[in-house]
């Protein structure tokens, strides 16, 4: 399954990506930035902590445009059909793990492995307002290891807030190229009134930094703009529109499954591992994958005018056997202009 898993992937893009062809733009260009920042210690319930998956600042900017994308890349991306709604992005992103205690500069193969990430990708949402339904593609190209610059950031931070300076950034995962290309479809499957929304979607991902399949269901409830009005009128309101529409409030609750085969920022081998004095915790590291991955992620999203905020929690199953479970807030930032 692992060796078929990426080409599947493609192809099943290349076929859709005939929608591409039937789609137009109907909407007058907009941007928007925004600005994402993962950490465990976004706690609501105040414990929070500073291990396993531990931070990821990511920065993009959305936009739409009048025209079909002369971007050849972007004609092969699937779109959601005639007149669907699509908004294209750039973005980049720098992720951390971490083991539990810092305070140690030997390798912990009993624990999460030191491992940095740093990439940039190309995303297209594309809603169909009409059929409800949606596609998102995104490409991904990075690398793992010292140039991802996670232990200057951890250590920079740290410094900054007088906590506990990480000491084992040496034994790091190696250094590694990463080229990934994940799909996510969705469909409406409820919807009373203008408060609550019900969508099933599934997503899957495939390449060499992450190999997984997932399904949800997820849940709106509050004032808001219909989901498959496209991405962007999901974080921000219509500034013309009357003063009483301006603004959305609502709440998401979405629990994922997803099965997992490989993750490059949890499994690999460490560059300490070819010294005689540290522990080899490749072997270790591989036969801990936790095959199949529970999320539940809540919280909410606010709006008012170009401005937009969203924070949520997600609570996961261990990502390797026999480790802990894990809670990572996010707090978003979002502008549009």
């Amino acid at each position: 399954m692992k060796k078929y898993l990426p080409c599947c992937l493609l192809v099943g893009i290349m076929v859709l990506s005939g929608v591409n062809k039937l789609r137009g733009q109907s909407r007058e260009p907009l941007r928007m930035f925004r600005l994402f920042e993962d950490n465990d210690i976004l706690n609501i319930r105040g414990n929070g902590s500073d291990r396993s998956y531990t931070n990821g600042l990511r920065f993009d900017l959305f936009y739409t445009k009048k025209h079909l994308s002369r971007f050849f890349i972007d004609r092969w991306l699937p779109g959601a059909g005639d007149n669907s709604i699509d908004v294209f992005g750039w973005g980049v992103m720098q992720k951390m793990v971490t083991p539990n205690d810092l305070s140690k500069s030997e390798n912990q193969p009993n624990d999460y492995q030191y491992a940095g990430v740093l990439y940039l990708t190309h995303t297209l949402f594309s809603y169909n307002p009409s059929r409800k339904y949606s596609f998102k593609t995104e490409i991904l190209l990075g690398i793992r290891g010292p140039a991802s610059l996670a232990s200057e950031t951890q250590t920079l931070v740290h410094r900054l807030t007088n906590l506990q300076k990480p000491m084992g950034w040496g034994n790091q995962l190696e250094t590694k190229p990463l080229a990934n290309i994940s799909f996510a479809a969705e469909k409406q499957l409820l919807r009373l009134g203008n408060f609550v929304e019900l969508n099933g979607g599934a997503e899957l991902a495939a390449g060499n930094m992450l190999q997984a399949i997932g399904f949800y269901p997820m849940i709106r409830i509050g004032k808001m703009v219909p989901y498959f009005d496209g991405f962007l009128s999901q974080y921000s309101s219509d500034r013309k529109a009357n003063k009483g529409k301006r603004s959305q409030f609502y709440l998401i609750f979405k629990p994922v499954t997803t099965f997992v085969l490989r993750n490059a920022l949890m499994h690999g081998e460490s560059m300490s591992a070819d010294k005689p004095d540290q522990n080899r915790s490749t072997e270790t590291s591989n036969r801990r994958v936790r095959h199949r991955l529970s999320e539940i992620e809540y919280g909410a999203v606010f709006t008012h005018g170009r401005f937009g905020i969203s924070f949520t929690q997600t609570h996961s199953t261990e990502y390797n056997k026999g480790l802990y479970h894990h809670n990572v807030g996010n707090i978003s930032l979002f502008l549009s202009y």
